[in-house]
């Protein structure tokens, strides 16, 4: 335990810490202990296999993965992820553990070591990737029973919104409460968070990070959300991170903005000394044209993730890629030279950030080892291309275990069981009979 931590818990007089990992799904998982136990005990023990845990709690056969003795992993606290909880009654801190075997080696089924993993792999070329997240995400009334639909909330009107208010202040002052708190937990979070605006959907938001290193990122969206969903509880609505919430509303994203750094010069790789843009900034586009699709199971986790992709709803179903063209896929922003990235719009908000992260970095630099060169940008609209991505969970599976580069760059046992894992929460989704079923089929065939 470094005297640093122990500094921190001292002049905040912790009482308790709340030692986390997330899970493939990006569930936060762990032990909350007392300060003493915490400083004395130095890490955290917790089953291998909690990892594997589907969204609705179940797992997969866990033989292959972790042994038939369901063992124990070493976890540990990683110091620039500690934090105070601000929404706690008492004084809590929070810190987020990196999942070690015995031997000090990573477990390689943590999403956090995935991405760790595909980051050395830039570290080992001089390279650095710089990257910016954008979240959407839903105000909704609260509801007890998941088969009613979700409905926004009511604001400081007392009405709920009945229209798409795109960039409205005014349909974000009716939430001041909300944001004014949810801002004062974001700067005592350290979150980085910048920019509020209120997106298409009714009740939808769009919180956008100030750029910076990725692992740092995924942690912070990590954070992020449950920051959001406990100061939602505070004020009596839900918030939710779902891809696709209500039928009538568009989904939610998380863009990615990405570029490379080189770690020697600190200069912007996408970019030649001339300010036109580099062999690599095109290799890496090309690459994420090739492999988004074989990724689309960490961008698109989730049976709902689907609904989300849909033409003429602001989701992409392409990887076309075009220079500002919000249709594509894959945008490219305008930007001066030093600020040249590429957007990643397919993910979802309901990713785990670790993976996406993972997978979208992944993608970029397979293109830019391998050499690949991209298609023509495309110029007009690319909303009639909707058949380059898989349409469903199922689709997703078969296309990410298809994809050997991948599998060797993110982990192939990490693969399997993420697709083993998957594979767990469609069957048990397909044993639901839903509405829509009931009202079509019931008395008509």
């Amino acid at each position: 335990m470094s005297q640093a931590m122990k500094d921190f818990l001292r002049e905040r007089n912790i009482h308790e810490v709340e030692c986390v990992i997330a899970d493939m799904t990006g569930i936060a998982r762990g032990k909350i202990l007392p300060k003493d136990l915490f400083l004395s005990e130095g890490e955290m023990r917790l089953p291998k296999s909690v990892l594997l845990n589907t969204v609705n709690g179940e797992q997969p056969n866990n033989l292959p993965y972790v042994g038939a003795t369901d063992p124990d992993m070493i976890c540990v606290p990683d110091l620039a992820t500690l934090r105070q909880v601000p929404w706690a009654a008492e004084n809590v801190a929070l810190v987020i553990h990196d999942c070690q075997n015995f031997d000090g080696t990573p477990v390689g089924l943590s999403p956090r070591a995935v991405l760790r993993k595909v980051l050395r792999m830039y570290e080992d070329r001089g390279w650095q990737p710089d990257v910016a997240p954008e979240m959407e995400f839903y105000l909704v009334a609260r509801s007890s029973n998941p088969h009613e639909p979700l409905a926004p909330p009511l604001g400081r009107s007392g009405k709920p919104e009945s229209g798409r208010q795109s960039y409205s202040i005014d349909a974000v002052n009716d939430f001041d409460p909300f944001f004014l708190e949810l801002s004062t937990f974001c700067k005592q979070h350290d979150l980085g968070v910048e920019t509020l605006i209120h997106e298409a959907g009714a009740g939808q938001m769009e919180i956008n990070f100030t750029h910076g290193e990725a692992l740092e990122l995924a942690d912070r969206v990590f954070l992020f959300k449950r920051a959001v969903r406990e100061t939602a509880l505070r004020h009596g609505i839900f918030a939710t991170f779902m891809a696709k919430p209500m039928e009538t509303e568009p989904g939610s994203a998380m863009h990615i903005h990405q570029s490379v750094l080189d770690t020697t010069s600190g200069q912007n790789i996408f970019s030649r000394l001339d300010g036109d843009a580099s062999d690599l900034f095109f290799n890496y586009i090309a690459g994420l044209e090739k492999y988004l699709a074989p990724a689309m199971l960490l961008f698109a986790p989730h049976v709902n993730s689907y609904r989300r992709l849909s033409r003429f709803m602001s989701a992409p179903t392409n990887v076309h890629w075009g220079y500002d063209n919000r249709t594509c896929g894959i945008r490219v922003p305008n930007s001066a030279p030093v600020n040249r990235r590429v957007e990643n719009r397919v993910p979802g908000v309901d990713v785990n950030p670790y993976l996406a992260m993972a997978a979208t970095l992944a993608c970029g630099y397979l293109g830019m080892t391998q050499g690949l060169k991209p298609s023509a940008p495309t110029s007009g609209s690319a909303e009639h291309v909707h058949d380059q991505l898989p349409r469903n969970l199922e689709d997703a599976i078969v296309r990410l275990r298809e994809c050997k580069p991948l599998s060797e760059m993110l982990g192939e046992l990490f693969v399997q069981a993420f697709c083993e894992v998957k594979e767990l929460e469609f069957a048990t989704y397909s044993r639901v009979i839903s509405s829509w079923e009931r009202e079509h089929l019931m008395l008509l065939v």
